[in-house]
C-alpha cells in the first residue's frame, strides 16, 4: 500500500462488541474472518484512511478474576450495562496475555483477513501496544521475570494492592505516578536492556500484522517519568529514551510503519521527537469541552510543525461519549474543529451514530441505544467535506478575526483556511452559546481584484463576496451559537 496520508482520519472500533453486534444480527458467531464486505464498505464510505481495531491481542483469565473482586469495576460495569453478568466480563484489552490474536476473534488468520479486506478499499489497520505493562498470566512473568520491576516480601504484606506474589517473586503491578497501582497488570522495567530487545522482537511481529500501533500510556516510559514513578527499584538509568531505540530498531525494518502516542501531561512535543508520528490532543478536547473559543485559538496559535502531528478527538475509549458531554450543536461545532484541523483525525465507532453510555473497556457487550439519525446525517456530509474535498491535502493557516468598539463577540469565533492546488476552503466556528459576529481576515493578497462564490459544504447556501474586501477589512460573519461554516471558495470568471 502507498504512504501514509500526511493527515490520516482514523476509526476506532472496539472490535470485541463490534463482533458480538455483527454476529446478533446475522445470528451466527463472528470473528474478524466472517466481517461482510457490506461493513468494510460501509466504513470505506465515510472517507476512512485507517481503523484502528481496538483490542485483538489475548485477553487475560487472571486479570479477569481479579477485575471481578474488584468492587469498583463492578460498579462501572453495572452503570453500563443494567443487566451485567460474569460472563460479559471479557478481560481488559490492556492486560494482555499475549501479543497474539484471541482466538475468539478469529486468531492471526482472521486479523490477516480483516486486513485484506481493509487494504482492498484503500484503508489500513492500526493495533494496540501497551509498552508500560503485561498480566499476571503473560509468559515473561515466568520466563523473565528480570524484564519486571519487583519488590521483596515486605511490600506484598504492606501494600498487597501493589504487588502480587507469584512464581516465588514479588512484582509490582503497573502503575501511573498520579493514581493508585492497577492491580491486573505487572509493571515492566523499561530500563532493563533485555526487557527492550523483546520489546522490539514483539513490534517487530506486531508490524507484521498491521500498519501501525496507537502506544498506550506513550509518556510513562520516558526516562524522567519512569525514573520518578519507580527511583531505585527500577535501577541503572539508561543513557538512550526507550521509544528512540525502539521505534528506530522497527523502522529499519519497517520505514512507513505509524507510531500514535496517547500523551499527556504536555509531553506531546517531547515524544514527536523521540519518533512519534502523532500523539493524542488531549488540550484541545479539553478546552472544547471546558474552555472559551480564545483557549482554542490560542492553542493553534502553537508551530505547524507541532500541530501537524497531533490527534484530534472528541470522543475515544477513555473519554465519555461526545453526545453525554456535548449538546447536539455544540457537538458538531467541536466535530467541525477537530476534522478540519491539521494532523490526524480519530473518531469512534458509536460516536456517528449518538451513543451516550462510554462502555469499559472489559465488557464484550454494550446496551441498546436508539441511534441519532440526524447526527449521522451531519457526520456523514462533514466527513464527505473533509474527505472528499482533498482540503486538508494543502496549506493550513489560521485566521486572524476583529470585531468593533461595541462588539466583542468576535472572540467567540475560531477561524482558520486551507489551501491547496486546486481550492481554497474557509472554516469558521463559533464556539459559544451566543450570536457572535466578526470580521475574518482571509490571507492571500492573490485573492484580492477578484470576485468569489463562499459555497457552504455543510448546508450548501452560497454567498458572492469581493476578495478586496475578505483580504481587507475582512470577511463579515454572523453566526448563531455553536454554528459554523466551512467554505469552498470558487471563483467567478465572469467577474
Amino acid at each position: 500500500m502507498a504512504l501514509w496520508p500526511k493527515y490520516p482520519i482514523v476509526y476506532e472500533i472496539n472490535t470485541w462488541v463490534w463482533l458480538q453486534e455483527l454476529g446478533q444480527r446475522q445470528k451466527a458467531p463472528m470473528t474478524l474472518a466472517d466481517v461482510p464486505g457490506r461493513e468494510w464498505d460501509d466504513i470505506a464510505s465515510l472517507g476512512f484512511d485507517a481503523v484502528w481495531l481496538m483490542g485483538v491481542w489475548e485477553r487475560s483469565p487472571a486479570g479477569i478474576h481479579i477485575a471481578m473482586g474488584n468492587q469498583g469495576l463492578l460498579a462501572d460495569f453495572r452503570r453500563a450495562l443494567p443487566d451485567f453478568t460474569g460472563a460479559d466480563n471479557v478481560g481488559s484489552p490492556y492486560c494482555v496475555r499475549r501479543y497474539e490474536v484471541d482466538p475468539r476473534l478469529g486468531g492471526a488468520e482472521g486479523l490477516a483477513i480483516a486486513r485484506r479486506e481493509l487494504a482492498s478499499r484503500g484503508m489500513r489497520l492500526i493495533l494496540d501496544f501497551i509498552p508500560n505493562h503485561v498480566a499476571p498470566d503473560h509468559p515473561w512473568v515466568s520466563d523473565h521475570p528480570d524484564y519486571f520491576i519487583q519488590g521483596d516480601y515486605g511490600d506484598a504484606v504492606q501494600e498487597p494492592a501493589a504487588f502480587i506474589t507469584t512464581g516465588g517473586y514479588v512484582f509490582a503491578c503497573g502503575k501511573d505516578p498520579y493514581f493508585p497501582a492497577w492491580p491486573d497488570v505487572l509493571q515492566l522495567n523499561v530500563f532493563s536492556a533485555a526487557l527492550r530487545s523483546a520489546v522490539v522482537e514483539t513490534l517487530i511481529s506486531i508490524a507484521g500484522q498491521c500498519d501501525g500501533v496507537r502506544c498506550d500510556m506513550a509518556m510513562l516510559v520516558m526516562n524522567d517519568i519512569f525514573q520518578r514513578t519507580w527511583g531505585e527499584r527500577a535501577g541503572v538509568r539508561p543513557k538512550g529514551e526507550y521509544w528512540p531505540e525502539v521505534i528506530g530498531a522497527l523502522r529499519a525494518a519497517n520505514p512507513g510503519f505509524l507510531f500514535m502516542a496517547e500523551a499527556y501531561w504536555d509531553l506531546e512535543w517531547e515524544l514527536q521527537q523521540q519518533g512519534f508520528d502523532f500523539c493524542y490532543d488531549k488540550k484541545l478536547y479539553d478546552r472544547l469541552e471546558h474552555g472559551p473559543a480564545e483557549s482554542v485559538r490560542l492553542h493553534l496559535c502553537a508551530e505547524p510543525a507541532y500541530q501537524e502531528r497531533l490527534v484530534r478527538f472528541i470522543e475515544n475509549h477513555d473519554e465519555p461519549r461526545a453526545a453525554a458531554v456535548f449538546s447536539p450543536q455544540k457537538e458538531r461545532a467541536a466535530a467541525v474543529v477537530a476534522t478540519t484541523l491539521p494532523g490526524a483525525t480519530l473518531l469512534h465507532e458509536g460516536q456517528l451514530s449518538g451513543r451516550e453510555i462510554r462502555l469499559p473497556v472489559f465488557l464484550g457487550r454494550r446496551p441498546d441505544e436508539p441511534p441519532d439519525a440526524d447526527l449521522r446525517s451531519f457526520y456523514v456530509k462533514l466527513l464527505d467535506a473533509v474527505a472528499r474535498s482533498g482540503m486538508r491535502s494543502g496549506e493550513w493557516r489560521l485566521c486572524g478575526r476583529e470585531g468593533w468598539p461595541d462588539n466583542g463577540s468576535f472572540q467567540n469565533l475560531v477561524a482558520w483556511c486551507w489551501v491547496t492546488e486546486e481550492a481554497r476552503f474557509l472554516i469558521v466556528v463559533n464556539l459559544s452559546d451566543s450570536a457572535s459576529q466578526a470580521r475574518v481576515s482571509v490571507p492571500g493578497e492573490e485573492i484580492r481584484g477578484k470576485n468569489w462564490r463562499l459555497i457552504d459544504l455543510l448546508s450548501y447556501e452560497t454567498w458572492d463576496r469581493e476578495g478586496d474586501e475578505m483580504a481587507g477589512a475582512g470577511l463579515y460573519v454572523d453566526l448563531g451559537p455553536w454554528r459554523c461554516n466551512l467554505f469552498r471558495l470558487q471563483l467567478l470568471k465572469n467577474a
